[in-house]
């Protein structure tokens, strides 16, 4: 799975890491002050633009909350920017078929509009006003130059450290799982062969294995692809595809920013809107003929050779090399000052909308996340000599 992916995500993050390091967030903010359908159509093409793993991308969705941004907004940010994104889909057109890259962004639009219905009306206005925070317009106005190849390489490389543990236990339990876990587990797991009764079943379960597995963003697509060549419905494939955003740790860093009540209510309506949404698409393409047929073996596992793909993987090799070059020499030449590394993920952060900071003998460091800066901030030495 791997070796036909690999491409595909060094493609697909770096494309992020460009759109990242040359796309302000000052604007996102400014232009999302309300739930229309205007300003929840801009937060999705400012999430698809923003790329990033789902701990990020939580992160951000809370910083353009307590800045100005309407909650709704923020919360199809989030959803777009993890699920609506390049390297997602090419991984799923790889690993599962071009059905599935299709029905992501099909979902996603249905989930948007869902998201836009459904959290005005289930989550209280005053529940939200004792989340929102006092509107801080940022200090850092960065050094004022223009965003380089050198940024967006750190951007790309920064992606890849905050998804490495992702990466390795998607593919490493989805091979398992694919190898060891025999069919009849998931045939008891997930309702098969009954219908509209199994597709109901199966998107509702499909975001609770989301839960307990961990495993967010990209790295959740391989064992998705475990899962359907498992038995899961269509539907419940892709619910559990957009379920990244309500794997427990990210549900731990919801109460943490909002609060225990809003964060209960904002994981039963994510709930909600992932299993809504693909059971919905399954019927969409079921009404098309378009589901595919799964065959219950793992294909991409056993094929690997001289074709297409090592000369892609040979491709994507050379450029990895060079953007990691560009993100070697931005720091040696001292060129990151519109820039910081969070040091505790590596993720890169533009000084100017930091989620958070941190201030040590004088010295500032920024972060992703208010998470990254609590663990810094509690042995500093700790990420500073690693």
């Amino acid at each position: 799975m791997f070796f036909h992916t690999f491409w595909a995500l060094v493609i697909g993050f770096t494309l992020s890491g460009a759109v990242q390091a040359f796309v302000s967030r000052k604007a996102m903010r400014e232009q999302l002050g309300d739930a229309s359908f205007k300003s929840i159509t801009k937060a999705s093409l400012f999430g698809i633009i923003s790329s990033s793993c789902s701990y990020s991308a939580s992160a951000l969705a809370k910083s353009l909350f307590s800045k100005g941004a309407n909650f709704t907004a923020s919360m199809v940010f989030m959803f777009a920017s993890t699920n609506l994104v390049i390297e997602l889909g090419l991984v799923l057109w790889i690993l599962m078929g071009w059905q599935f890259a299709v029905a992501e962004f099909i979902g996603g639009a249905i989930m948007i509009l869902l998201l836009k219905l459904l959290i005005p009306r289930l989550i209280p206005a005053k529940l939200i006003a004792q989340s929102q925070e006092s509107y801080e317009a940022s200090q850092s106005s960065g050094s004022g130059r223009k965003p380089s190849w050198h940024d967006a390489a750190g951007y790309t490389i920064g992606d890849f450290k905050m998804l490495r543990v992702e990466l390795v236990i998607g593919f490493v339990v989805a091979g398992l799982a694919a190898k060891l876990v025999p069919a009849s587990f998931w045939s008891a797991l997930f309702l098969s062969d009954r219908g509209l009764i199994s597709s109901i079943e199966n998107a509702i379960i499909g975001p609770v294995i989301a839960f307990i597995s961990f495993v967010c963003s990209v790295g959740n697509v391989p064992l998705a692809a475990a899962l359907w060549h498992g038995g899961i419905t269509f539907g419940g494939t892709i619910s559990f595809i957009y379920a990244d955003l309500v794997s427990l740790p990210l549900v731990l860093i919801y109460r943490k920013y909002y609060g225990t009540k809003l964060a209960i209510r904002l994981t039963l309506v994510f709930w909600l809107v992932m299993s809504m949404s693909g059971f919905i698409t399954e019927v969409i393409f079921s009404a098309l003929g378009q589901i595919p047929t799964s065959n219950h073996l793992m294909s991409h596992s056993n094929s690997i050779g001289w074709n297409y793909t090592t000369i892609l993987n040979i491709f994507a090799l050379i450029l990895i090399i060079w953007v990691y070059w560009m993100y070697r020499t931005q720091v040696t030449n001292g060129q990151d000052q519109e820039f910081a590394k969070d040091w505790v993920c590596g993720m890169q952060v533009r000084i100017s909308d930091a989620p958070a900071s941190y201030e040590l003998n004088g010295e500032k460091f920024y972060f992703c996340m208010q998470g990254c800066a609590d663990s810094f901030a509690a042995n500093p030495a700790k990420f500073k000599l690693s």
